[in-house]
């Protein structure tokens, strides 16, 4: 059968999937899967598509034999080759930053490889890790086609005002700017909202991806009009472990006052704020719903407020508000979370149905309701199938 083989590949693991290809049809998923542990406790799991089917595979390794992304990804296609009898025609790949010069999926040859290195300092967290498995790739299969689909690319329908910063011209011109991330899962969800909500996808919606990662973004006739992220995944709503918006002064001071290196702002910033930094706990919203310390408290209190807030400067944005969608992690499963962001929207006129709130169903907001509230589960991986098919078809 052939298949397109789908790579969400991250510091200490690799997320797959595997959807069936055919020239005529939309793309269906039949394996997902993941390599955790990398590095230290190797662990590979898939199972079928529906999550309900008979585990595929669980297989541990030691260190050694899984030590980094690549090894992962020739452990993965061993498996696949090994068990599922498939024809690869393509890779997809998830690609955190494009910069200024890619809107839209790309097929990867080594001068785009090249191109995309530049972006690393902009995303330490995610471009190494999601350029390793295609580098492996083209070399052990050159002649497998693979494509980079971008978090950045949605977003480069923004307008001239909400693409920049107070900053001189020239660093613009360098690709200093605002480019927002999270793009597959807004594409994807402002295309189910054809689906699921026709009478509102093209009005003013407000799309909250709530997980580890988190964002805000605001969309008019489907297509992203401003963000929350800026010029790099740091910026806008506080995060598992990134602090989100920050005044700037501060990271002058812990330079100046501090005497912290570069390196050691970089890792602060990414691995030591958000939720963990506050909670002094977790950045699991999990751990911190069960502990009774009033750092977790306060943890969960700051991350709700920064959401309704930024949700009034994308209402600005849009001149007004028609829908707030909930999706990913935190905003598909957190009843809680989603009741306390639309407390503090009452004012924007937002007003949940409790019971359809704790059920997660589509539509959770009530009949007299001003704006209509719904959860919509993302699906990256899907939007990269998607393009990766369109791509290799042409």
């Amino acid at each position: 059968m052939d298949a397109v083989l789908v790579v969400n590949a991250g510091s200490s693991s690799v997320k797959f999937q595997i959807f069936e290809y055919s020239p005529s049809a939309a793309p269906r998923c039949l394996v997902k899967g993941q390599m955790d542990g990398i590095g230290t406790k190797p662990r590979l799991r898939a199972a079928g598509s529906n999550g309900k089917s008979k585990s595929l595979v669980d297989q541990t390794y030691g260190p050694g034999e899984i030590a980094d992304g690549p090894a992962a990804i020739s452990a993965v296609g061993d498996w696949l080759r090994n068990t599922q009898k498939l024809t690869l025609v393509a890779v997809g790949h998830r690609v955190v930053h494009g910069g200024p010069d890619y809107d839209r999926p790309i097929l990867v040859d080594h001068d785009v490889l090249e191109r995309l290195k530049q972006y690393c300092p902009l995303a330490p967290l995610h471009q190494p890790n999601n350029l390793a498995p295609i580098r492996s790739l083209m070399e052990r299969r050159p002649d497998l086609p693979q494509v980079a689909c971008f978090d950045t690319a949605f977003h480069r329908s923004h307008g001239a005002l909400a693409d920049r910063y107070a900053i001189p011209e020239q660093f613009y011109r360098e690709g200093v700017r605002r480019y927002g991330f999270h793009g597959l899962s807004y594409e994807y969800v402002a295309g189910r909202l054809r689906d699921v909500a026709p009478e509102i996808a093209a009005k003013r919606v407000i799309v909250a991806h709530l997980g580890s990662g988190a964002s805000m973004c605001a969309l008019l006739e489907g297509k992203s009009v401003e963000s929350t992220m800026g010029f790099t995944a740091l910026d806008g709503l506080p995060m598992g472990t990134r602090p989100g918006q920050i005044d700037p002064g501060v990271l002058l001071y812990l330079i100046a006052e501090k005497s912290m290196s570069a390196s050691a702002l970089e890792n602060l910033l990414y691995r030591d704020c958000g939720l963990k930094g506050m909670s002094g706990i977790s950045n699991d919203l999990r751990e911190l719903q069960t502990s009774k310390e009033a750092s977790a408290a306060l943890a969960i209190d700051y991350f709700v407020y920064r959401i309704a807030l930024n949700a009034g400067m994308l209402a600005v944005a849009l001149g007004g508000l028609d829908a707030l969608v909930f999706t990913a992690g935190i905003g598909e499963n957190s009843a809680m979370i989603r009741s306390r962001v639309a407390e503090k929207l009452r004012w924007l006129g937002v007003a949940l149905d409790d019971h359809s709130n704790q059920k997660a169903e589509t539509l959770i907001s009530r009949a007299d309701s001003r704006v209509r509230v719904y959860v919509v589960p993302t699906d990256e991986e899907l939007m990269i199938a998607r393009h990766t098919q369109r791509l290799i078809r042409k």
